[in-house]
């Protein structure tokens, strides 16, 4: 297997860990900051001069014109035209522009060409370092239209070495023809962080370690400074996941692990490998049979796939055997709609429980002293916690060496409440188990279909109850939890921003500018020097759950990436969608659904599948209690997961009911959402009627 020997990759890792340590951080006494700094811009296009103002083609026959026939303001805009690729649009070269280290807003308007209809748009950029080239989405899949301009903005760090660096719009599949303009590229000048305040690792000391999940921007400069100051422990967001350091059968990369384990290593930090058995993030390759093709259940299959597991996890883990204290071994295999409540994934179809024994066996054998979990997300909804329960209960009968289980714990302001996080702690303590937290954020959402610039003070009121009520159960519980990880820094950079949908959150206790937040007060328990009202909000304070989604996604969508030459890569977590677990009222609880409407979205879509949001609103005079949503697909689609509902597919008959927790839906104008991914083939055509309790609906 062609990699680094035990000797040279300890060498690289070492001299990397002394050069940071070298740098390691000395916060300094500063005033907390006033008013944030207004944007600084550095680039624009307008194209308003008639050319193309640097941007050029990705391909080679592409067409990239300045044009008159639309523009977002003024006269002008910039056509691509005559595309044969979805990765090749219009392009812009940045590496003399932007600073490493620097989070950049990337902002541009875009339009389909006239006769296009609706395509889906996303932004991206290219980094290449010594031959090597790498690609990451800045702005989700977007539908824009050949009727209006749309805009796509988001943000993205340079954090790594590059000799090329550019940014490029793209389409998620197909070859349509569109326009951009009025192209932004900005910058907040950055706060110093608050060090007249608590760490959160002194709170918390006698308790457990509190750490976050990073990548190489939060290791740098001001982030970095944040991050040393409040946790002693760190967790590797994606560059420990397959795709980050085996994107190639037996040709490893660690660059950004290596980076990551080096801070932790000069500040003190305790390291959380995440993860080596996912369903996603897992490259093409580790499925496909001798022959290149996808793997079906045979002996030879199977013995090959765990083969390949066992040579990563021997590879990876090795590495890292003396840095990393906890893994996540194996990720999200349960599926409580499936009777016996495992994963109908790949790893699952082809060695069944296999791959699970033969991943705990082979991480004990490779990091004897770190301690092994089994991590899930909505382990705090009774189905799906009774059923991992009943799993490790199992694999601990067998002897599987399971030390514990990770909690997830994506909420949002009005889900899950105290005491659901309460049972879903003492249910495992039975088993002897370590518990952690390990990818928990609170976003202040509770539909898809809202979004805010700024985030409204009742909106951080929420959430500062709800992160309370969570932390008040995790003190009750610290003989029996070891760690409390938030999924990211703070909120400039969170997985969020770009799922379900692309909009702005605001889920962790720091803000953009690094600053604490009304939730970061009510999690230590002190007043806020600038806050007028309570210090630490009781969880009363909350909307009710039953106005609420689970936020908690799957990054399958926004992680898939295409097999062409820029495939984005994902920025997220392992988290799946939300619960889908209690059976739901049949159609017949419902005393009226007239005038219902449903608006169906697909906000992700990927050359083997896609995701969907659909938003059921009940215009009717009566309130729905439990509802059943039906459709039929035209073009073969099959849904392999949904969230904030139970799926049901016959053919090419789809029913979705709701959870437990959102099947109430107000009259006159009240709303449930849901979402779910599915696999498509060539054509993806929206359902042309849904139906609500029998009732046919209004689409849009």
């Amino acid at each position: 297997m062609p990699t680094l020997s035990s000797r040279a990759g300890r060498a690289t890792l070492a001299l990397l860990m002394l050069t940071l340590s070298a740098l390691a951080i000395v916060v300094a006494s500063i005033p907390t900051p006033g008013r944030a700094a207004d944007p600084v811009t550095v680039l624009t296009s307008d194209f308003e001069d008639g050319t193309g103002q640097s941007w050029a083609r990705r391909g080679t026959v592409e067409v990239v014109e300045n044009s008159t026939a639309v523009a977002h303001a003024g006269s002008r805009s910039l056509l691509t035209s005559g595309r044969t690729a979805s990765w090749n649009g219009p392009s812009r070269d940045l590496l003399s522009t932007v600073t490493r280290g620097t989070r950049y807003t990337y902002s541009v308007w875009a339009r389909a060409a006239a006769g296009a209809g609706s395509v889906q748009l996303r932004m991206s950029v290219e980094r290449r370092w010594q031959g090597t080239a790498s690609y990451e989405q800045v702005v989700n899949s977007t539908t824009v239209t050949d009727g209006g301009w749309t805009q796509l903005t988001g943000g993205y760090t340079l954090a790594n070495d590059a000799d090329f660096f550019a940014v490029y719009v793209e389409t998620v599949s197909g070859t349509a023809s569109f326009h951009i303009d009025d192209f932004s590229l900005s910058y907040l000048p950055p706060s110093p962080i608050q060090t007249d305040i608590p760490s959160l690792k002194t709170v918390f000391a006698g308790d457990f370690p509190i750490g976050a999940a990073v990548g190489r921007p939060q290791l740098l400069a001001e982030r970095g400074q944040l991050l040393a100051k409040h946790f002693n422990s760190v967790t590797a967001g994606n560059a420990m996941k397959w795709d980050a350091t085996e994107p190639t059968e037996g040709v490893f990369t660690y660059t950004d692990a290596d980076a990551i384990v080096a801070f932790a290593r000069a500040n003190g930090m305790k390291v959380r490998g995440h993860t080596f058995v996912w369903h996603n993030q897992t490259p093409a390759w580790v499925f496909n049979d001798a022959n290149g093709q996808p793997m079906t259940a045979t002996a030879a299959n199977k013995t090959l796939l765990l083969a390949r597991l066992e040579a990563h996890i021997r590879a990876v883990g090795g590495r890292y055997a003396d840095d990393v204290s906890a893994w996540d071994v194996v990720n999200e295999v349960i599926d409580e709609n499936q009777s016996d409540g495992l994963r109908r994934s790949t790893w699952y179809t082809i060695t069944g429980l296999d791959y699970i024994r033969t991943a705990f066996r082979v991480a004990r054998q490779v990091a004897p002293n770190a301690k092994l979990f089994i991590n899930d997300y909505n382990t705090n909804v009774a189905a799906k916690r009774d059923k991992l329960y009943n799993l490790v209960a199992q694999l601990k009968a067998e002897g599987v060496p399971i030390d514990g289980v990770g909690h997830q714990q994506h909420g949002n302001i009005s889900w899950p409440t105290g005491a659901e996080t309460d049972s879903m702690i003492a249910t495992f303590i039975p088993l002897g188990v370590e518990q952690q937290i390990t990818e928990m954020d609170t976003s202040i959402y509770t539909s898809s279909s809202e979004s805010f610039t700024t985030p409204p003070a009742d909106r951080l009121t929420s959430q500062a109850a709800r992160y309370k009520a969570w932390f008040d159960v995790y003190r009750k519980y610290k003989a029996n939890i070891t760690s409390v990880t938030f999924w990211g820094l703070a909120d400039d950079e969170t997985w969020l921003d770009s799922y379900p949908v692309s909009r702005k959150d605001f889920p962790l206790l720091f803000d953009v500018q690094l600053q604490a937040k009304p939730a970061y007060w009510a999690v230590i328990g002190a007043a806020s020097p600038t806050a007028s009202g309570p210090a630490s909000p009781s969880a009363s304070a909350a909307p009710s759950p039953s106005a609420s989604r689970s936020p908690s996604a799957s990054p399958s969508a926004s992680a898939s990436p295409s097999p062409s030459p820029s495939p984005s890569a994902s920025r997220s977590p392992s988290a799946s969608p939300s619960p889908s677990a209690s059976p739901s009222p049949s159609a017949s609880a419902s005393p009226s659904t007239g005038g219902c409407r449903v608006k169906y979205t697909v906000t992700n879509q990927w050359n083997t599948g896609f995701q969907a949001d659909v938003v059921i609103t009940n215009g009717g005079p009566a309130a729905v209690n439990g509802w059943a949503l039906r459709w039929t697909f035209a073009n073969g689609q099959v849904v392999n997961q949904s969230w904030s509902s139970t799926y049901a597919q016959s053919g090419a008959n789809v029913t979705i009911t709701n959870a437990a927790w959102n099947g109430a839906i107000a009259a006159n104008g009240g709303t449930a959402s849901f979402g779910f991914l599915s696999s498509w083939s060539g054509t993806n055509a929206k359902p042309a009627t849904f139906t609500l309790n029998g009732a046919t609906c209004v689409l849009g």
